[in-house]
């Protein structure tokens, strides 16, 4: 008897949570004030709670090992969110942060504010009240960190564990007015355990799904605030720019960003003169190949509602399709041959969406610029505007349809590109279609990529494809730079996952790889062979093998290509990844077939809950046709990061290039940066960028002076921007 009230108890979560739709939760309006200060009032007694969570790892559908209790309430202006975490003071991991930049013991509420069970928000705030907020999107496989909305929090540490309230203004959010519930979620990561806890019950292979959200019910009461909903941010900028010896140009500037939200489903934003100072220079990127290096954008005004005018099909989790990227923003105010910029001037967005409708619209106007090219000729970047234009709508549950069309006009020519995407949705799996055409003038090419995905319990198949026409051209909007190829990947495998033990999942996958290029005029024929293994306290690694017949220019060989890779977090205190790789494939930079080897990584350490060091390390072995090594490179980029208190940051790096050719540091990046988030959406910045390297230079009678790290550049910039929120 005893043994068959075990199996029971084993089973209950399994049966108690495989139905998240009676996952329920009552909101009650408040009678009295609530304080957002971590000290539970006596306004909570009102509030409906929960407390049935359920692991979603280490031990999926297992009872947590700590109790956890979520209350909601809210007022005519406010949302409200309780959650109290149970657990030992000593385990509490108590780390100081920033805004979406924060680490230890963190809570979160997910609200799907439109029912479309597609899109979410989520507001994450950590025991020593870092907070952290983002947009779910494609049913929790994306997200869009760049979201920063205007709310409030406060957090409390006791000695039977902490506490957690949170304030979210109506009008700080987007959302459907008609409807009497909203989707619901609630999650608590323990890094002690590295435990992940959710309110509602989610598939391993899947994922969180926010179509498997909960329910929030409004009684009595339905969000129907109203006010300015206007948010503007006068900027203030002084830069101070290295001309030659201790001369600098001391360059103030000002500018204006505004937001304004006419309806919870309407949203414009303004810019005007910005700046785009990097306050941090991109990471070195090792390239032989015969395309260009790609840059993740990161100037707020561009990443912040960039996820309408992204295609459909990107997904976090693997990564394994990503759709032509026709929107690349980097294009905009884009840096020059000469290190020169391309002013901005103004720009407006403005995205939101109707019932089952999502639109959004984009432009901008950039100024006309001198500069010399790489071969040192003088050249003039024409006046330019921008434009792009997206509307998407959901169709068949959660799936979905869009179109695109991105533009840029000069007085000499019109470059852009027209695009039609979806994808087909279950929860777990999806197939993403992509079918675009440029044109430049009068000239143009077709375009398409597609996708499917399907990870189920116990197997897995994936497919991708893309197809890009000799003259599809979209260098001047978008990052598409392989003219005249196709090619397609097929995968599949077992996945394994272990409810006991230290192994939590085992994937093996095997296929094959075709790929054309008009230059090359062949077929490339691969195999590729893969193994990745899961362990609980969050570290693995992966193995796979690609090879076959290739051909680059006039030169046919059989290609190899070995990566690993591996990843730990299992100390709070400690994380990071590396990774090494073995190919034989051409070298573009050198123009010849030959051997090249990586190897690198990243780690980090919690010295303090206020200090973080840690560094990048990376080598790039180019060997050559003989099958000695013609150069190494080596690029590091270690750094030190102080938060004495929350959102208040000093950050120093150093980046480092050294070529074993020449047995000298050939560049070297100093980085200084204070950021200090002082009130909600509002910050000052003061950051240093010094670039030293060996290029040429000549003393005032025209003589080669000897070689020696020199300053290129360094500038200086004081930043502040203030938010008035109406």
């Amino acid at each position: 008897m005893k043994k068959i009230l075990i199996t029971l108890l084993l089973f209950i979560p399994l049966s108690l949570f495989a139905n998240n739709s009676e996952k329920v939760l009552v909101l009650q309006k408040s009678t009295e004030d609530i304080i957002v200060d971590g000290i539970i009032d006596p306004a909570w007694n009102q509030a409906d709670s929960i407390s049935n969570f359920i692991q979603f790892q280490p031990y999926h559908r297992s009872n947590p090992t700590k109790k956890t209790v979520a209350k909601v309430l809210t007022t005519d202006d406010a949302l409200f969110c309780l959650i109290v975490c149970y657990d030992k003071k000593k385990n509490i991991q108590q780390q100081t942060g920033k805004l979406d930049d924060f680490g230890g013991d963190v809570v979160s509420l997910m609200l799907d504010t439109f029912g479309n069970k597609r899109t979410a928000y989520k507001f994450a705030v950590t025991a020593a009240g870092v907070r952290a907020d983002s947009k779910l999107l494609d049913d929790a496989r994306n997200r869009d960190y760049s979201w920063d909305g205007i709310w409030f929090s406060g957090a409390k540490i006791y000695d039977w564990g902490f506490v957690v309230e949170m304030k979210i203004p109506y009008k700080s959010i987007q959302y459907d007015e008609e409807l009497d519930e909203w989707g619901l979620d609630f999650d608590r990561y323990i890094p002690v355990g590295t435990e992940d806890i959710y309110w509602c019950a989610y598939e391993e292979n899947e994922g969180q799904r926010i179509s498997k959200f909960g329910r929030l019910l409004f009684q009595d009461f339905k969000p129907t605030v109203r006010g300015m909903h206007l948010e503007i941010y006068p900027v203030g900028i002084s830069k101070a720019t290295y001309v030659n010896g201790k001369k600098y140009d001391i360059d103030p500037d000002a500018g204006i960003d505004i937001f304004y939200n006419p309806s919870p489903k309407l949203t414009f934003q303004f810019t005007a003169n910005p700046d785009f100072a990097q306050i941090e220079a991109d990471p070195y990127e090792f390239n032989i190949s015969r395309y260009e290096s790609y840059f993740s954008e990161r100037r707020p005004f561009f990443t912040e509602g960039n996820e309408i005018f992204m295609a459909s099909g990107r997904q976090r989790n693997s990564g394994f399709y990503r759709p032509l990227e026709l929107f690349y923003s980097r294009r905009i105010g884009k840096k020059l041959s000469d290190g020169s910029e391309v002013p901005l001037f103004a720009g407006t967005k403005a995205f939101g969406r109707m019932n089952k409708w999502e639109y959004g619209g984009f432009m901008a106007l950039t100024g006309e610029t001198d500069y010399i090219d790489e071969d040192g000729e003088n050249q003039t970047e024409e006046q330019a505007y921008f434009g792009s234009a997206r509307i998407k709508r959901q169709i068949l549950g959660n799936s979905s349809i869009g179109f695109l069309f991105v533009g840029k006009r000069t007085a000499a020519e019109s470059n852009g590109v027209l695009d039609i995407d979806g994808a087909f949705r279950k929860s777990n799996w999806q197939l993403a279609y992509q079918l675009a055409r440029s044109f430049k003038n009068n000239q143009g090419d077709f375009a398409g990529s597609a996708g499917f995905t399907s990870i189920q319990e116990n197997k897995m198949i994936l497919v991708r494809g893309r197809y890009i026409g000799d003259n599809f051209d979209v260098d001047q909007v978008g990052f598409v730079p392989w003219q005249g190829t196709w090619q397609t990947v097929g995968l599949g495998g077992p996945r394994l996952y272990f409810d006991e033990g230290y192994i939590r999942r085992i994937s093996i996958y095997g296929g094959g790889y075709l790929g054309y290029a008009k230059e090359d005029n062949f077929i490339d024929r691969w195999i590729i062979l893969g193994y990745n293994m899961q362990f609980r306290n969050q570290w693995g690694f992966e193995i796979n093998y690609n090879g076959g017949d290739s051909k680059n220019l006039d030169v046919r060989y059989t290609s190899h290509d070995l990566n690993i890779s591996s990843w730990f977090h299992v100390s709070p205190k400690w994380n990071g990844f590396m990774f090494g790789g073995y190919s034989k494939t051409y070298n573009f930079s050198r123009e010849y077939l030959a051997y090249y080897s990586w190897f690198g990584g990243q780690v980090s350490w919690r010295v303090l809950n206020t200090i973080q060091i840690g560094t990048s390390a990376n080598m790039f072995i180019e060997g050559n046709p003989a099958g000695g090594v013609e150069d190494v490179t080596y690029n590091s980029r270690p750094f030190i990061s102080a938060t004495p208190i929350n959102n208040l940051n000093i950050r120093i790096y150093f980046d480092n290039l050294f070529y074993k050719s020449t047995d000298k540091l050939e560049q070297s990046i100093f980085g200084f940066l204070f950021s200090y988030n002082f009130s909600p959406k509002s910050w000052i910045y003061f950051a240093v960028n010094e670039i030293r390297d060996r290029s040429e230079r000549y003393d005032s009678m025209d003589n080669l002076l000897p070689n020696r790290l020199h300053v290129v550049d360094r500038v200086g910039v004081f930043k502040i921007k203030y938010l008035y929120y109406l």
